[in-house]
Parts: structure tokens; C-alpha cells; sequence
């Protein structure tokens, strides 16, 4: 029987000759938009998302593998036989909304170099396509294996994980196994999530907001948000001194309707606000400098610019898994009434209950239309799985490698033993909801060679 080494020097031969491939089917897969849409029958969220599951599924049945489909929420490929004991491997197929800033179609699938521009490239359909190939690898080469290897693949990990939930109570879902929809070297926890949205009455008094409509998802940083006030051009002054006043990027200028204000940020992912500007926070503190009242001027001195939850009175932070992050990505002014949405990404040893309660004590006026909890989620260094994967990893890279913590959430949570690996390498920018997301396909075929390579320590015989 071949080593685990001469395995490995044939699968990564493969891949190296795939690379084209690779980016073909990779081109295809991004241009399906398949952002979650209206439900129709077969397709609960949406045509465009069951069109891409379709389109995956047909991929994997074309490399020889097993498929099935559950009812448009998600499908598998499984390589091995049904009595062996499977490893998962759970990526998705849906992206969040393009957002502003592209400078290019983001669902042509523009190829630049050795680069892939568009939407869901890194998030989550090149890492997905990666794993894909590498049981491909495996399978060409004829590798035995002692546990078989279920690539998962969802259509609803950017809004509420009903796919996951479906699937869950439709078939057993494995115990074990990774989602490559984050980065190397390895995270084996992930944070509390408690997700809120808040709601209040739009006051008459102080500066009259005529319009106000902020963002599409909660877990995106808006990095831009436009406002049309009633004002004048003394109005428009007073935005431009904040301006220079804050070195902040605000633009106003008079409209038949009003003033309109805008303010441009760093757009980014909600659980990982650093280096990011929130244009609903930087709406929020020159509306509040324009002497706006009531709910919107509640939201800006419990939220502001802040990530940290501080004047909420939720900031915390442990030793595994850092601080509390806080994002508004959802800022919406309908029928007279101010309606926000609350992304915190929790401290494992956070109380998510108790967080609540300060939530609604700091927002006075405000009613909770809806709270979402996911538990923290924690699989020890030690563990084989841990342990296996950074070896892959180094021995693929010559990097070393380490269990880390992230405020992202993954499908790593719905297993027992489970954690985000890949496939953004460590000096990467950080693209994920982000205009102009791209994959360099040479990382690409690196991150599938690291997959082969993990797959065939856990699984082979």
C-alpha cells in the first residue's frame, strides 16, 4: 500500500494540472447570482440559489461522486461507501447582495492574471469548488479509505441556516469534519452570536429625517449610507465642517427634496469590524451633530461608531476567544418608524441572555421584533481533527500552524466536532462582503492540495 506521502505527490500532480479546469467551473459557479431570493416551489430561497445547487450538483455527479439534493435547501457528494463512518466537509452556495463599490460586473466572473473577480469567489463557492477537487484528487488516485468523505453543500449560510436545519432533520449529518468559509491556519472556536432587531417610532422633533435606508443583511458592514433631510444650505455647511471637523467622509448637497447626505465607510464582514468604518455609525453622529431627536439619536449614543458594545453595556471579553464585536449592518426608516438590526459576536464565555437585557435597558423606546442566539462553539487543540488539519497545513505551506478564535460564524457549528479551515491564507486582505472579492487561483489550488491532504490523514486506510 502506497504512503500517505506518495498519495499526496500524485494528488497534488492532478491538481496542479486542473488549475484551468478549476477556474472554468469556478467561472460558471459565480455566474449564477445566487443571492437568497423570493421562494418558490423546489427553491426556498429563491431560483437563482436552487439554479447554483443544481448546477454544483450536476458538477459532482460528473466526477463520479454519490448526490443527492434536499428539497432546494442543500445537496451532498459523498466519496466512499455508505458503512463507513464520514468525515464532512460543509461549504455553501449562496452569497450576500453585491453592495456598492464593484468596479467590475460581479457576477461575470472577470479574470485578471491569476486572479477571479466576483461575488462568492472567496465566500464561499471557490473554497467549496477547492474541497470538490480535492476528493476529485483523491478519488482518481485510488485511495482506500477507512471513513468516507461527505462534501455538504448549503444554500442559506448568509441569512438563518434553515438549509442546515432541514437537512439535519432529513438525514444524519456527521459528527466530524471542517467548512473551509474562513482561513488558514485553523479556528476551533467560534463566538456567541445574539442578533437583534429593534424598532422605534421616528420623532417629529429636532431635524426632520425624510429618508433613511441602510443596508440589506445584518452581517455586512454598510460602507456607504445616503439620508435626505429638511435643510438648507446652511445645512449643507454644517455637514461639510463635521466632515473636517471628524476627517470622516460626508458629502451633502441640496435637493428638491432636501439635503442629501452621504456618508461613505470601509465596508467588510460584521465579525471582523476592525479596520472597517460603519457608514450607518458615521449617519448616525452627523444626524445626531444636525440635532436629530428621539429614536435615531438613541441609536447614535448607544451605538455611534463603536464595535465594541461599550455604551450598550455589553462590551466583555475572555482569554479564548477576545472581545465582544458589535455591528449595525440594517438602518431603515419606513411608515414613521426607525428599525435596526444588532450583530454581536459573543465571548465563549459570554451570557447571551444577560447581554440581551442590556441590550433593551441602553435602547429606551425601542421594542424587539426578533432575537436570534446561536451557542459559542469550541473543539480542543488537542483533538485528532485539530491536530491532523494543521498538519496538513504545514506540510503543505512549510507555515506553522495554530488553533485560532474568530467572531465568524460557520457550518463548523452544526457538528459536534467541527471547524472552520481555509481557505483565506494568512496575509490575505479580508474580502469576504466586500466590492471587488477575489480568489488568486494558484492559493486556490494550494487550499485543495491542504484539503487532500487533511482528507487523506483522517480518512484514508
Amino acid at each position: 500500500m502506497a504512503t500517505h506521502q506518495e498519495y499526496q505527490k500524485k494528488v497534488n500532480a492532478l491538481l496542479d494540472s486542473w488549475k484551468e479546469e478549476y477556474a472554468a467551473m469556478l467561472t460558471r459557479w459565480i455566474r449564477v447570482p445566487s443571492v437568497k431570493g423570493e421562494s418558490a416551489d423546489g427553491a426556498p430561497f429563491g431560483k437563482e440559489v436552487r439554479e447554483m445547487l443544481d448546477v454544483a450538483m450536476k458538477d459532482c455527479e460528473e466526477m463520479g461522486f454519490a448526490t443527492r439534493i434536499f428539497d432546494g435547501y442543500a445537496g451532498d457528494a459523498t466519496f466512499g461507501s455508505d458503512d463507513l463512518e464520514p468525515i464532512a466537509v460543509l461549504g455553501h452556495l449562496d452569497v450576500v447582495p453585491v453592495g456598492d463599490g464593484w468596479r467590475v460586473d460581479p457576477f461575470a466572473a472577470v479574470r485578471e492574471g491569476d486572479n477571479i473577480l466576483g461575488r462568492g469567489t472567496i465566500d464561499d463557492k471557490g473554497p467549496a469548488l477547492a474541497s470538490l477537487f480535492a476528493m476529485r484528487a483523491m478519488k482518481e488516485v485510488g485511495i482506500p479509505l477507512r471513513r468516507s468523505i461527505r462534501l455538504i453543500l448549503g444554500c442559506d449560510e448568509e441569512s438563518g441556516w434553515e438549509d442546515m436545519a432541514y437537512y439535519c432533520a432529513h438525514t444524519q449529518m456527521p459528527e466530524t469534519g471542517f467548512s473551509p468559509d474562513a482561513n488558514f491556519p485553523l479556528i476551533n472556536t467560534e463566538k456567541g452570536m445574539l442578533v437583534m432587531f429593534v424598532q422605534a417610532p421616528l420623532s417629529a422633533d429636532g431635524l426632520q429625517v425624510l429618508s433613511l435606508y441602510t443596508g440589506e443583511r445584518v452581517n455586512v458592514i454598510p460602507g456607504q449610507s445616503v439620508a435626505v433631510v429638511k435643510g438648507d444650505a446652511q445645512t449643507v455647511q454644517k455637514v461639510e465642517a463635521f466632515a473636517k471637523e471628524t476627517g470622516l467622509d460626508y458629502t451633502a448637497r441640496l435637493t428638491d427634496e432636501g439635503v442629501e447626505i452621504t456618508a461613505t465607510g470601509i465596508p467588510g464582514h460584521s465579525a471582523y469590524p476592525e479596520g472597517r468604518r460603519n457608514a450607518i455609525g458615521m449617519m448616525l453622529r452627523v444626524l445626531d451633530h444636525l440635532g436629530v431627536e428621539g429614536a435615531l439619536k438613541t441609536l447614535a449614543s448607544a451605538y455611534g461608531q463603536e464595535h465594541d458594545g461599550a455604551s450598550l453595556g455589553i462590551a466583555c471579553h475572555d482569554a479564548i476567544s477576545g472581545p465582544l464585536t458589535c455591528n449595525m449592518g440594517i438602518l431603515h426608516l419606513e411608515n414613521g418608524k426607525v428599525t435596526a438590526s444588532l450583530d454581536n459576536r459573543c465571548p465563549i464565555d459570554a451570557d447571551l441572555d444577560a447581554l440581551e437585557a442590556s441590550i433593551r435597558i441602553h435602547l429606551p423606546g425601542f421594542s424587539v421584533l426578533e432575537v436570534e442566539k446561536k451557542a459559542p462553539h469550541h473543539v480542543p487543540a488537542d483533538s485528532e481533527l485539530v491536530t491532523s488539519l494543521l498538519a496538513a497545513y504545514e506540510e503543505e505551506t512549510g507555515l506553522k500552524g495554530e488553533a485560532e478564535s474568530t467572531g465568524g460564524g460557520t457550518y463548523a457549528k452544526v457538528l459536534k466536532q467541527g471547524v472552520a479551515f481555509g481557505a483565506a491564507f494568512p496575509d490575505d486582505e479580508d474580502l469576504a462582503h466586500q466590492a471587488n472579492e477575489f480568489i488568486e487561483l494558484d492559493k486556490m489550488i494550494c487550499a485543495a492540495k491542504i484539503y487532500a491532504n487533511a482528507l487523506i490523514r483522517l480518512c484514508a486506510e
